[in-house]
């Protein structure tokens, strides 16, 4: 089991920066690719980004891609999303997950889910 807990939501202006943090329990962390989806109201939850387990390779969303990093440290079971350049089209619930595969950018492959943390972003 992993427990994961998101943190470092809140309200932004365009153009301003965000950095979330997710926080996994456990010793099998470094097993697990991680990810971050998000969902805005209406609309159905989508791949933001992917790190492997070493942290190597990452995967990004082409809407994202340029303006957010994904990393991890390993020895504090953390996951991080570094969010730059913010737009209005942003604003939506994050969320972090855990995924025993390589490069996993569908929902179904990922087994933990965080409670999500809202990003809102004005204009």
């Amino acid at each position: 089991q992993v427990q994961l807990v998101e943190s470092g939501g809140g309200l932004v202006q365009a153009g301003g920066s965000l950095r979330l943090s997710c926080a996994a329990s456990g010793r099998t962390f470094r097993s697990y690719a991680m990810g971050w989806f998000r969902q805005a109201p209406g609309k159905e939850r989508e791949f933001v980004t992917t790190i492997t387990m070493s942290g190597v390779s990452t995967y990004y969303a082409d809407s994202v891609t340029g303006r957010f990093t994904i990393s991890r440290d390993n020895a504090k079971n953390t996951v991080y999303l570094q969010m730059n350049s913010l737009q209005p089209e942003d604003t939506a619930v994050y969320y972090c997950a855990a995924s025993p595969r390589f490069g996993p950018t569908l929902r179904y492959e990922y087994d933990y889910w965080g409670q999500g943390t809202q990003v809102t972003v004005s204009s």
